[in-house]
């Protein structure tokens, strides 16, 4: 695999949204509603065990309000790292706070190279999952109180984890505020030129979905633009095993 920092290129006009002009999907008449943490977790917790004992798997899906549908890469997550994940982890600087670790293959990856790193997720199962494969997770918010905050030398968000509540610029801001200076982002983004913006989806299982939620997506060249709303300066783009990466660093 070929994995090296590469110019982020030119800025362009927003894309149109996939969304435009159309009308968010209704509730299945047949699917009661959850909550999307709740969902999340119990689609979790359902794919531990069939790794675990070969149990059915789940049919976890996110559906996007202009209608499209994508599995959740439950396994994936479950998994360990991959070589893009690899590449990206080993230009983690000083002690990592993953923002959204979910089950915590990153935070296991780090643990076992002796680095150190806390995770944190709204997701109780996912929180015991992480904690299971040997990371530090605790259960809550990032815009909530976390430990040691102004003293952490890297910050990731991945696995469109820029997205999380459709506000990048608070939450990088947030993320900022939570490094020590001189401490980076590691984000991952959407290809070039992939629309940038605010969206809704929702999660859905066979009988049940979640509510609709904001969900954010930054394509890599408008890197720069969201790393300068937040008060942090875009040093590199990596390109690596088909994904894409930034660093965006606090001053």
């Amino acid at each position: 695999m070929s994995a090296q920092p590469v110019a982020a290129p030119a800025e362009r006009a927003p894309a149109r949204p996939p969304f435009a002009g159309r009308a968010l999907h209704g509730l299945p008449c047949e699917a009661r509603l959850l909550r999307a943490d709740l969902l999340y977790g119990r689609l979790l917790a359902r794919a531990a065990r069939h790794a675990g004992d070969g149990g059915p798997a789940p049919e976890g899906r996110l559906r996007r309000a202009d209608g499209r549908v994508e599995p959740l890469p439950l396994a994936r997550w479950l998994g360990p790292v991959d070589a893009a994940d690899a590449e990206l982890l080993r230009r983690v600087e000083g002690a990592a706070l993953d923002i959204g670790c979910g089950p915590g293959r990153h935070l296991a990856a780090l643990t076992a190279t002796g680095h150190p790193g806390l995770g944190i997720d709204l997701s109780p199962v996912a929180v015991a999952i992480a904690r299971g494969r040997g990371g530090d997770a605790m259960l809550g918010s990032v815009f909530d109180d976390v430990p040691d905050a102004g003293t952490w030398g890297t910050a990731l968000l991945l696995d469109g984890n820029i997205g999380i509540g459709g506000r990048v610029a608070a939450l990088l801001r947030r993320a900022r505020e939570l490094l020590a200076p001189g401490g980076a982002v590691l984000v991952e983004l959407d290809p070039p030129g992939a629309w940038t913006g605010v969206t809704r989806v929702r999660l859905e299982a066979p009988g049940v979905v979640s509510e609709w939620f904001p969900w954010a997506h930054v394509a890599a060249d408008r890197a720069a633009e969201a790393a300068a709303g937040a008060g942090l300066a875009h040093a590199w783009t990596l390109q690596a095993g088909g994904r894409w990466f930034a660093e965006l660093r606090r001053p």
